[in-house]
């Protein structure tokens, strides 16, 4: 079976937790003898070589629609269906901020992506998105999958709630890659460091998450570079920054794994979080965890998480003191029996099973 991953086009240039899910998935896919090629939105794509293709982030249909349309091949979506709207209400600064208060979800969508073109930040794929707009495309990538592949059942009810459309779904719980951490040596956790890994960027709120630590005993360490389009941003959160908050640039996995042995707590304080990947790492590493409560973490982490509201530091500061006094639960050993890329990889081939003729695997 031959499979062509089709990704967003800043995949590498910007990268994000879709970009390390592709990968993992690819490598572990291939692991199981399925031929995955990955191709940025943009490339040409010899469709005729593929049994399938599959795409990822639903909210960037623009990326799709023209693949769909020339290839008459089937297909499915990895949805990471991420809701903005939060952010984009109550926080988004700036001309846009004051935009978006009055536009739909949707619009707001529409506008941000038809920027990314106009600013040279991203390349238009589909010129059909144009007149269709943003609602609509999804609508019509939904209705055309053979599979939607969600993170949660409760991402797949707000994709219904939110589009109307019910195609056939799996989920597809994300994972860890347990080899690598694995081999970590647990180390004595230090109570007063805590993490937070991850694009600094508005939705993922390290703007109030500083505010809540701020001249505090703890020590915060914030690892992730600026996005792309953030850098003002990324500056205000530097700004307010006491002398016990420090920035660390992007660093590899490899790299990660020695702050997540020594960190009690790791904390993503997110305006919206489909799960969070470097959740589920610090969780394999024994750190005890901060989410926030809008999204669908919840169901990765249940009781085993602490939850606190992004709009409000003081509730952010409250779960993290609570983080750091607790015993280490019993999360660590969930992640490494159920949340890999091993079982993803094996889920994602069941769906591509039930597409795919039985000869051409």
């Amino acid at each position: 079976m031959k499979v062509a991953f089709i990704i967003r086009s800043t995949a590498y240039s910007a990268p994000g937790g879709d970009t390390l899910q592709v990968q993992q998935t690819a490598r572990a896919l291939r692991q199981l003898n399925v031929q995955v090629d990955i191709k940025l939105a943009f490339e040409k794509v010899q469709y005729t070589e593929y049994d399938l293709l599959h795409f990822f982030n639903i909210i960037r249909p623009a990326d799709m629609l023209l693949h769909i349309q020339k290839s008459k091949k089937p297909f499915v979506v990895s949805s990471i269906f991420i809701d903005y709207s939060a952010f984009d209400t109550q926080y988004r600064s700036g001309i846009s901020g004051r935009l978006f208060k009055y536009f739909s979800r949707d619009a707001a969508e529409y506008m941000k992506t038809v920027a990314r073109f106009l600013t040279g930040r991203d390349k238009l794929v589909s010129k059909a998105y144009l007149w269709k707009g943003h609602g609509k495309s999804i609508r019509s990538v939904l209705s055309n999958a053979q599979y939607v592949l969600v993170q949660a059942e409760e991402e797949y009810n707000d994709l219904v709630h939110h589009f109307g459309i019910k195609p056939h779904y799996a989920i597809i719980k994300n994972g860890v890659d347990a080899q690598l951490f694995a081999q970590a040596q647990q180390q004595q956790k230090d109570e007063q460091l805590v993490l937070c890994v991850g694009r600094i960027e508005g939705i993922k709120n390290q703007y109030h998450l500083i505010r809540a630590l701020n001249n505090t005993p703890y020590q915060l360490v914030l690892i992730g570079d600026a996005a792309t389009n953030q850098r003002s941003y990324f500056e205000k959160c530097k700004a307010i920054a006491a002398d016990n908050v420090h920035f660390i640039p992007h660093l590899p996995q490899e790299q990660l794994v020695q702050y997540y042995n020594h960190a009690k707590v790791h904390v993503l304080p997110s305006w919206f979080e489909v799960c969070g990947l470097s959740s589920l790492e610090a969780g394999v590493m024994g750190c005890n965890i901060v989410i926030t409560k809008n999204g669908y973490a919840s169901s990765y982490f249940g009781n085993a998480a602490y939850y606190c509201d992004p709009a409000d530091p003081a509730s952010i500061a409250k779960a993290v003191q609570s983080a750091a006094a607790a015993h280490t639960n019993g999360l660590q050993q969930k992640i490494r029996h159920a949340y890999t890329w091993q079982n993803a990889a094996m889920q994602t081939l069941d769906v591509y099973k039930k597409i795919v003729a039985p000869c051409n695997y």
